[in-house]
């Protein structure tokens, strides 16, 4: 069992920045795969970055990429995503998620099938 906990949501002007954390329970953080989603009002969840185990690789959504970092401190069971010249588009609860996700498929990396666990969200909210 896995328990995240995400903080570092706020509202911010667009242009700034912002960096979200997860802090997870348990010893085997180092075993997950670690994603970071996104729920704008009246909108479906959806992928914004993956980190694999290690972390030597990482993805990234297309809407986020060159804007936003994904990176994980195993020793602190702890993910971040550092997300820079944020617009009013990323106005959402941010989650992340824990899991042993596939590269393809319905339990692709990008899907929230591929994931097990889920913390309890942090709010983004980006004002013009």
């Amino acid at each position: 069992q896995v328990q995240l906990v995400e903080s570092g949501g706020g509202l911010v002007q667009a242009g700034g920045s912002l960096r979200l954390s997860c802090a997870a329970s348990g010893r085997t953080f180092s075993s997950y795969a670690m994603g970071w989603f996104r729920q704008a009002p009246g909108k479906e969840r959806e992928f914004v970055a993956t980190i694999r185990e290690s972390g030597g690789s990482t993805y990234y959504a297309d809407s986020v990429k060159g804007r936003v970092t994904i990176s994980r401190d195993n020793a602190k069971n702890t993910v971040y995503l550092q997300m820079n010249s944020l617009n009013t588009e990323d106005t959402a609860v941010y989650y992340c998620a824990a899991g042993s996700p596939g590269y393809s498929g319905r339990y692709s990396y990008r899907r929230s099938e591929g994931y097990n666990y889920w913390g309890q969200g942090t709010q983004v909210t980006v004002s013009s």
